[in-house]
């Protein structure tokens, strides 16, 4: 590996023409093109990425994913986008196998806890894609986002989403989803095989994964059955740099930069706290390493938290923990979301097919 890395140029967020000067001084917080946060609590986030209906599909999953949205908290605005691999479902509906239920993925989407939607274009097409290629139902879950409700909102959402899972599954919710055949959930409910659940997430995302299947052992989630995570360029950070956050050549087409980050977590983390607590440096911490589920941690070559996640996984590792690496070259951070190059293209189908495999594992 050369010793100085260039960022993938086709990763490129074009920012949104800038507010009247007359309100620039009253910015606090701002990472061009995606978050302004003024003086006085307003906060501003450009729609550079297009948020898109659930039934909006490109040429090629029309007819091959169904996809639709479910409220899970109309008062906190927490609500999921579910896939459903029409294709596989309708080939399991002609066997006499018993077993013709699918794992499912609950998904949380990157953004440094501050920006993002389960709703964004990009995220639609890549959990489509996902659906079709791995034969899985996905749940992605969109949350709350700071600063208007900094971390430990997150994580709350995420396990009151899956607390919503867990009602659906129970025996009395069951009988009545299977009596009425015209029910919200009956769709993507019947083919779901809730005792083989998936966490998975990018960045932030990651990051939420990453708590939420720490914590798992502290809530009763029966009769859901949890068998691993996947945590696609986990966002986690500490006060001391590592090498990549120092050595790895910065480009204005990035899509997470060393001066991004460091906002996101001033923004995300509560009041005092910083870099090295243990939601932002699990790896620093034993405790955010004690309850692990069987782990695929996937890395970016070109990104400024390669290094942060190779200690994280070798910590894993040094704990005893099922834990698999997976690096992808000549590429940045959220590659898979963002980049539509020839090599991202590759990358993402290899990252695909690992996830697959380690699916099939569990």
């Amino acid at each position: 590996m050369a010793s100085t890395v260039v960022l993938d140029p086709t990763l490129r967020i074009k920012p949104t023409k800038k507010n009247p000067p007359i309100f620039i001084n009253n910015v606090v917080e701002e990472i061009e093109g995606l978050i302004r946060v003024y003086k006085e609590g307003k906060v501003e986030r450009p729609q550079i990425v297009p948020c898109v209906e659930a039934s909006f599909l490109s040429p090629e999953y029309q007819g091959v994913v169904n996809s639709r949205d479910i409220v899970i908290d109309k008062s906190k605005n927490i609500w999921a986008r579910f896939y459903v691999p029409i294709s596989v479902t309708s080939q399991l509906a002609h066997t006499r196998s018993n077993n013709n239920k699918l794992p499912l993925l609950v998904y949380f989407h990157g953004g440094g806890f501050c920006v993002g939607s389960a709703a964004w274009s990009c995220y639609h097409e890549f959990l489509s894609k996902l659906s079709s290629n791995l034969g899985c139902l996905i749940m992605s879950v969109n949350y709350r986002l700071a600063p208007e409700n900094p971390l430990p909102t997150a994580y709350e959402d995420g396990f009151k989403s899956l607390n919503w899972l867990k009602q659906q599954a129970a025996p009395a919710a069951a009988m009545t989803t299977v009596k009425s055949h015209n029910s919200e959930c009956y769709w993507w409910w019947r083919h779901c095989d809730f005792s083989r659940i998936f966490l998975i997430g990018d960045s932030a995302g990651a990051n939420i994964t990453q708590h939420l299947a720490t914590s798992l052992a502290s809530y009763n989630l029966t009769p859901l059955t949890f068998r691993g995570s996947v945590l696609l360029q986990p966002f986690f950070g500490g006060k001391a740099r590592t090498n990549s956050e120092r050595l790895v050549a910065q480009s204005p087409r990035s899509t997470l930069s060393l001066q991004a980050s460091d906002t996101y977590w001033r923004l995300a983390l509560p009041p005092g706290a910083n870099r090295d607590h243990p939601w932002c440096n699990p790896s620093a911490n034993s405790e955010s390493l004690r309850h692990v589920l069987p782990v695929m941690v996937c890395v970016s070559e070109i990104d400024i938290l390669r290094d942060r996640n190779l200690e994280f996984c070798a910590a894993l590792s040094k704990a005893g923990k099922k834990v698999e690496c997976k690096v992808y070259e000549g590429v940045g951070h959220a590659f898979q979301i963002l980049s539509k190059s020839e090599l991202s293209l590759m990358r993402s189908n290899q990252m695909m097919a690992h996830i697959k495999a380690f699916i099939s594992r569990y």
